[in-house]
């Protein structure tokens, strides 16, 4: 059985709820299951610390992991263009799987959401890709025969699946949202099968 890890920070709740329906597509693939994981938030409070379980929702990743996953599927809240600072801190703590190559190979895609229709949905799916890449992954976006990329009226990428939640994150996926990130989940899993098989 091979698995995705879907691997998320969500603030409001919008990415999480992305990352689950990510995590629909992955198991539609016979023989894949989804991780879903998330990482704890950071502080400017030297002392602050999180749990080491989130009082909700998926359990906090480890490096480990990343290390046993056939595939990632990565998702982050907009924060300036760029991916939120836990989702950051997160990845810049990976220098071991880096030096051992540990996700040499791997395929990777990733997702975000944003509170305003521009406000860095494309900018963030990129940088977000920039550490898969030096980690030696093999980036998945999302093809135009997913014909809801070109019916969306809200987010959608061929980078990667996004979504607009609004300024006081309200909005809820759309149906073609949703639809694209059924669609992340269904392409990594089925690359990554393809090629644990050979």
């Amino acid at each position: 059985m091979g698995e995705i890890l879907v691997l998320y920070y969500s603030a409001h709740g919008a990415t999480a709820d992305m990352a689950r329906y990510v995590a629909r597509g992955v198991e539609e693939i016979s023989n894949m299951t989804a991780r879903l994981r998330t990482v704890p938030r950071v502080s400017a409070v030297c002392e602050a610390v999180e749990d080491d379980i989130p009082a909700s929702g998926a359990p906090y990743a480890t490096t480990e992991d990343l290390r046993q996953c056939d595939g990632l599927a990565l998702g982050s809240p907009t924060r300036f263009g760029n991916m939120a600072a836990p989702m950051k801190s997160f990845l810049d703590g990976t220098s071991d799987l880096w030096l051992s190559g540990s996700l040499v190979g791997k395929p990777a895609g990733v997702f975000t959401s944003t509170g305003t229709l521009h406000g860095g949905q494309e900018t963030t799916l990129l940088t977000m890709m920039l550490p898969l890449l030096h980690h030696g992954m093999l980036l998945l976006g999302l093809p135009y025969t997913e014909t809801a990329l070109i019916d969306t009226q809200q987010g959608g990428t061929p980078y990667g699946p996004s979504h607009h939640a609004g300024i006081d994150n309200g909005r809820a996926l759309s149906d073609h949202e949703k639809t694209l990130c059924q669609a992340l989940g269904r392409r990594l899993a089925t690359t990554a099968d393809t090629l644990c098989r050979h």
